[in-house]
């Protein structure tokens, strides 16, 4: 069998389709597993390009189906901020790291797609473009912030638990 196509990278990649497919249904704004299938695509997917390329294409394609917008840009940037947390925690993936990693990975999509809305001047608010703009604008995001991070939260622990439940009982998905 190919060194890349494994039966725990074909897991892994089925977890990150299918996360990614999930921002398709219906659910409370800002909850998706948008950045921890990022984490978990980094922490998981041995060959670099494809731990970056797996979790945009398929965020792409999600895209496809949802709408793109203006400030989609700073989503995709922070999903490969997010992916380069996941490589930093391959080697030492533990709940404190990953509830860490997790949190890291809000906080960089907090700041970047803020900052964005910010600097596009679109939107409901279309803050100025001073520093009162500016505070205004992570100000009022500070509710999105908090419902992104207990997503996040709760995908990365439902990715990594179960990737560890499964690799525990099928020892081949565990194998690099």
């Amino acid at each position: 069998m190919n060194k890349i196509i494994t039966p725990r990278f074909l897991f892994v990649v089925a977890m990150i389709v299918i996360a990614a497919f999930s921002r398709i249904v219906i659910h409370i704004p800002n909850i998706t597993p948008v950045f921890a299938l990022a984490l978990f695509g980094g922490a998981y997917i041995n060959k670099k390009s494809l731990a970056f390329l797996i979790p945009l294409v398929a965020m792409f394609i999600s895209d496809a189906f949802i709408g793109f917008y203006s400030q989609i840009y700073m989503i995709y940037i922070s999903i490969i901020a997010s992916v380069l947390i996941g490589i930093y925690l391959r080697r030492k993936v533990s709940v404190a790291t990953v509830f860490g990693a997790s949190l890291a990975s809000s906080v960089v999509f907090f700041i970047l797609s803020n900052f964005a809305v910010w600097i596009s001047g679109v939107g409901i608010a279309n803050y100025p473009m001073n520093i009162q703009g500016f505070m205004l604008c992570y100000t009022e995001a500070i509710p999105f912030f908090g419902y992104e991070a207990i997503g996040t939260l709760i995908y990365t622990s439902v990715f990594f638990g179960v990737f560890n439940i499964v690799t525990s009982k099928y020892p081949t998905l565990a194998k690099i």
